[in-house]
């Protein structure tokens, strides 16, 4: 089946990129090195330096990337299976705005222009709460006596966002030029503040996320159909709309509070595994968890080398790569239509 091998294409995959990630950087180092650092086997005094740039900045940055793009591309395949629309993002409900705000509102209001470990946790802090925020007045907003309509979630999400862009502008207006620098940095989105702490608090957020979506793999096949159909085929609806907002709001709001905006993964990846693997999302779910990872380390990757010593944001990394594509997929619907 088409499906089992493209997650048996990316199984290999992505442990190869992982490596891929932490050789490769402003200083190339050997595999032989690499391996003989893990083994224990190499010359202590000679791989000091070698060993500090794996094990404090390297190793801790890729799988940083390996969480934040598997919580990306496995929200972006849910949500877009519970707007039934391909193209639909995690966006939509508005926590990436609203995270942006979140950061703003600390940077600013807190003069937390410097880039250190605890200005870090703070901005960190700020944006998940601005991010919850904003998705909690999503729900409110699209919630009545009938139950959630996703149609008055997606023009509440588009409005909340608004809201939140206007803020994060406004709080950016009356910012000095440190913090100004300190905001768009952010809003590029980077894995350069990469800790073990910041990955054992996205791997735990990660684990309950990729561990639970998966189980809503029949029920979003069956709101495929339609909601009637789904009711029909004994799914609930309402309770698996609202957990999935939860977990996709979790997901992607622990995501931007630690590595900031980073573009297209949620949107890009699940649709290309859409189009490889087909709409089930028994296989849809972790295939978009593999390929969002695989992507956004070889993104990372490339933010490092492509200028080096200098990085680049990945968040532009992820735009440029994925701008294209979905440029292409617009012409080819029109194509299609004109058909």
């Amino acid at each position: 089946m088409a499906q089992r091998r493209v997650l048996l294409l990316l199984a290999p995959t992505l442990p190869a990129c992982f490596l891929l990630a932490v050789i490769v950087g402003a200083v190339t180092l050997p595999p032989a090195e690499l391996a003989a650092l893990l083994t224990g086997t190499g010359d202590p005094s000679g791989g000091a330096s070698a060993q500090l740039i794996i094990t404090q900045i390297r190793l801790p940055r890729a799988l940083l990337a390996a969480i934040v793009g598997a919580l990306l591309g496995v929200s972006g395949a849910a949500m877009q299976g519970l707007f039934r629309n391909p193209l639909a993002d995690p966006s939509l409900l508005g926590v990436t705005a609203g995270a942006a705000a979140g950061a703003a509102v600390v940077i600013v209001l807190g003069g937390l222009a410097a880039a250190g470990l605890w200005a870090l946790s703070l901005v960190s802090l700020g944006a998940f709460a601005g991010g919850m925020l904003a998705v909690g007045l999503v729900y409110r907003l699209a919630t009545g006596a009938t139950g959630t309509s996703v149609a008055t979630m997606l023009l509440a999400g588009i409005a909340v966002t608004a809201v939140a862009g206007s803020l994060t502008s406004l709080l950016e207006f009356s910012a000095d030029n440190a913090m100004l620098r300190r905001i768009s940095l952010w809003r590029m989105g980077g894995l350069d503040g990469a800790s073990y702490q910041r990955v054992t608090l996205a791997a735990a957020v990660g684990l309950i996320v990729l561990a639970l979506l998966p189980r809503y793999s029949r029920a979003l096949n069956a709101l495929l159909l339609g909601e009637s159909e789904a009711r029909h085929l004994g799914i609930d609806v309402e309770t698996v709309k609202n957990r999935l907002i939860v977990l996709v709001a979790a997901g992607v709001g622990v995501s931007v509070a630690l590595a900031g905006t980073i573009a297209f993964v949620g949107l890009v990846v699940p649709h290309i595994m859409r189009l490889l693997a087909g709409p089930d999302h028994r296989y849809l779910l972790p295939a978009s968890a593999l390929a969002g990872a695989v992507l956004l380390l070889l993104a990372d990757t490339l933010a490092r080398v492509i200028i080096a010593p200098t990085e680049l944001p990945v968040g532009l990394v992820t735009a440029l790569l994925g701008a294209p594509f979905f440029i292409s997929l617009l012409l080819r619907r029109h194509e299609y239509a004109m058909q």
